[in-house]
Order: C-alpha cells, then structure tokens, then sequence
C-alpha cells in the first residue's frame, strides 16, 4: 500500500503542492487528472523522490519513502512525460544497461528483460536500434524500463501522451496487465481512454486534491462525466 500524506511543494516562493494526501491500495490503477500547471508533473517527481518535499510523508507498507529515498527507489517504476532513450543501443542492450544502472545482479537481468519485453510486447524488437523504432514502439520501451524490476509501484507520466487510439489502447492492456503486481499511478489527459483500465480518479486543482472518483460499476461514461464535472469545478 502506498501512503501519501500531506505532501506540500514549493519552487522558491511558489506553492505547488498543498496538503496532498491520497492512499493507493494493492491491484488499484490511480489517475491523477487537472489543468496544465495544477502540479500533476510536480507531485510525480515528489512521488518519485526526484524532488524532496517541503512537508508531508510518502510510505510503502508503512516504510518512511523519504527516510531512505535510495532504498525506496528500487521499488518504484517512474515514467517520465519526456523519457530520455539512448537511440544507438538496442532495445535489449538500452534495458540491460537500464538493470545494471538500477542495481539489478546479472544473474538476473535476463530474466527481468524477458519478463518486461512480454509485458510490454517488445520480442520482436530486441534487436533493433532505438534510433529506428517508431513513437508508440519507444514508449513502450519506456514502459518495459519502468518496470524492470517488478516495482511495488508505478508511476506513469501522461502516459498516453501522443499515442493515437491503437497505441492507447495498447497501453491501456499493458498497465492493466502490470496493476497485478504493482500499485499504478498515472497522470494524463485522455479522461475517455483513462477511464477504461483505471480504478480511480483524483482531481487536482491548484495543487489540491479537489475529488475523488471510484470508477468501480459505473459505465466508462458516466465516469467521463464526473471526471469533466469535477475538473469545470462542479459535483462529482
């Protein structure tokens, strides 16, 4: 389980964050949704421990994240908006490389490849140079490095961002697939395509949570609804 409480973040004399607090269960794939500049990006990069917050509390099954943000680390997956891909390696070479770099013993590193490559359909593209794979093909690069190690946690940033519908739905089967081992988190825009595969919404305005939206039994449609409600500042 993933506990997030009161986390507040400012740049200088900017407050982005306030009070923040939301819980992720086991098997749940959270969206974070809200306006360009509300903070989704920011509260990420906290989530991720790339930035530290100025207040507030991150726990995995009731460990201090911020304690120990080394530790922490090894059992998160984060996808940044921009990944950055080393376009001269293969697939296979940029995921090994990406094992290494993140602690994993050798002895192991083929295995976690292979189990990622599955996920995220990547067999048939091993061996091919970065540099030659189409957009949808390096996100899903990009998605099998954020899951490498079989991360207890997730977290996906505007994850469907330039995808067309295939690719979206396409990556909506593979995080679908990765919620069963992992608490999922991710942030985006598509709130039609999101509310297929995601268990719940959370809406940020402002750098506060303003709603909260189960999707458990309600029609994808009714779930766009609220959502949009909500983000126009009305009932959810």
């Amino acid at each position: 389980m993933l506990e997030v409480r009161n986390i507040a973040f400012s740049y200088r004399t900017k407050e982005v964050l306030k009070d923040v607090s939301f819980v992720v269960s086991p098997g749940e794939t959270v969206c974070i949704v809200g306006d360009n500049g509300v903070g989704k990006s920011t509260l990420m990069r906290v989530l991720a421990t790339v930035l530290m917050p100025d207040g507030g509390s991150i726990r995995i099954d009731g460990k201090d994240a911020l304690r120990n943000p080394v530790r922490y680390r090894r059992e998160i997956g984060f996808l940044q908006e921009d990944p950055a891909l080393y376009d001269d390696m293969t697939v296979k070479d940029y995921l090994t490389y990406r094992a290494r770099l993140k602690g994993e013993p050798d002895k192991r590193i083929r295995r976690r490849i292979g189990e990622a490559s599955e996920v995220c359909r990547l067999r048939a593209l091993m061996a091919r140079q970065i540099r030659n794979l189409s957009f949808g093909d390096k996100k899903r690069v990009a998605l099998a490095d954020a899951m490498l190690l079989r991360p207890r946690v997730v977290l996906l940033d505007d994850v469907l961002a330039g995808l067309d519908c295939s690719m979206r739905e396409a990556a909506g089967e593979i995080i679908s697939s990765v919620a069963a081992f992992s608490n999922v988190i991710v942030t985006g825009h598509e709130i039609a395509d999101l509310a297929k595969w995601t268990t719940r919404f959370i809406v940020l305005g402002s750098g506060r949570i303003t709603a909260s939206i189960s999707t458990a039994g309600m029609e994808c449609s009714s779930v766009v609804s609220r959502v949009e409600a909500a983000l126009k500042g009305g009932e959810a």
